[in-house]
Formats: C-alpha cells, sequence, structure tokens
C-alpha cells in the first residue's frame, strides 16, 4: 500500500504519525504484493454489512457503500457524508470474534477527510449522548492525505483488541467546513468463526 502511515498507542490514547520519517512503504518494488498482504489479512467478508448503521449521515444507509473490496478503494461513486454537522458516530458488527490489527481509512477531498477518529469495543449502545463521556479504547490523529490518494491505514494497539464483535467509530471533526465524507473503510485482523466464541446475550 503506497501510502500507509503506521501509528504507536501511547498512554493518553493518542499516536505518533511516522508518514514523515520511514511510516511509508516505498515505491521501489512491487505493489502485487502489497495487495497480497492487504488481501491475507483482510476482514472485508466478515464485516455484517446489512447490520452496519451510522449517525448523522445524510443519505441513510449509504455508510454500506463504503465497505468495498481493495479493488474497488479508489471509486469515489459511494461515500458517506455527514448531515447536520460535521460528527459521524458508525457502528460496524463483525459475523464472528475479530483480533483487530489495523483500520484502514480513505477520506473525502478538500478537508472533508476526518482529522480524529475514537473507536470503542463491544459499545453498540455508544451514541452522541454518551461518545463525550465513554472513554474509547484508542485515539487517532489522522491524516490529511492529498485529493486521490490511497487509504491509510491505522494500526491498533492489538492488545486492546483481541475480543471484538463490534466496532464504534467516532469521527468528530474534519480538516476543514462542515461535512465530513468517508469513502473507503476496511479492517485488517483475524476472524474467529461465531461457533468458537464466547456468545453474548
Amino acid at each position: 500500500m503506497s501510502h500507509s502511515c503506521f501509528n504507536e498507542f501511547n498512554e493518553d490514547g493518542g499516536c505518533h504519525d511516522h508518514s514523515g520519517h520511514g511510516g511509508h512503504h516505498g515505491h521501489d518494488h512491487d505493489h502485487s504484493h502489497d495487495n497480497e498482504e492487504v488481501l491475507k489479512d483482510s476482514l472485508f467478508s466478515k464485516v455484517n454489512i446489512d447490520q452496519v448503521r451510522c449517525m448523522n449521515e445524510k443519505v441513510k444507509d449509504s455508510i454500506k457503500g463504503i465497505f468495498k473490496p481493495w479493488d474497488e478503494r479508489m471509486d469515489t461513486t459511494k461515500f458517506v457524508d455527514s448531515d447536520a454537522d460535521e460528527q459521524l458516530i458508525v457502528h460496524i458488527p463483525f459475523t464472528g470474534q475479530v483480533k483487530l490489527k489495523s483500520i484502514i481509512i480513505r477520506g473525502g477531498p478538500d478537508g472533508m477527510s476526518p482529522n480524529q477518529m475514537k473507536v470503542f469495543v463491544n459499545r453498540p449502545d455508544i451514541d452522541f449522548d454518551t461518545v463525550e463521556s465513554e472513554k474509547p479504547v484508542q485515539h487517532w490523529s489522522l491524516v490529511n492525505a492529498p485529493n486521490q490518494a490511497q487509504p491509510v491505514e491505522y494500526n491498533t494497539n492489538v492488545m486492546k483488541f483481541r475480543q471484538v464483535t463490534n466496532l464504534t467509530l467516532y469521527f468528530p471533526n474534519c480538516f476543514s467546513g462542515d461535512v465530513t465524507r468517508l469513502l473507503f473503510l476496511a479492517f485488517k485482523g483475524e476472524w474467529l468463526p461465531v461457533s468458537t466464541c464466547y456468545q453474548r446475550n
């Protein structure tokens, strides 16, 4: 992946952007290898897309369109925009238990990309009334990637993401304006079938 940003988790839930000093993959190798690496750990087929929901999306269920196969990551015809303000809350259930290694995001152009992401694990109850008072499992400062840039990958603190059945992503702001746009969202990690993991009531 030609535009990857790998982040280190620190105690306050932030991260260090390594994109300016070695965080990017080089451009002098075979990119088919990059694709193989992404597809090997992809959780695309393990997202229960029918049950994905988004709060404050401008067009109902448009959130479901940004979960795309890797070879469609640069598509711009499917996206989700925020409505009343720049905030978005996205609830993502998986079809089994997941050990989450990274989150891959492609945001909108011209400052519409989110500039922060807070992630909660197994908290489908999170909404706008509670999201600011609850402590996220991890908090990232996101990259304002150039228009038409490849998606950006953010590594998780895997020890805190070992038993994930659903994720809640909170995007409180974008880089400019009052509309946040997401074009692509994907996950990498390991998946366990429902029959082999603990079932929640």
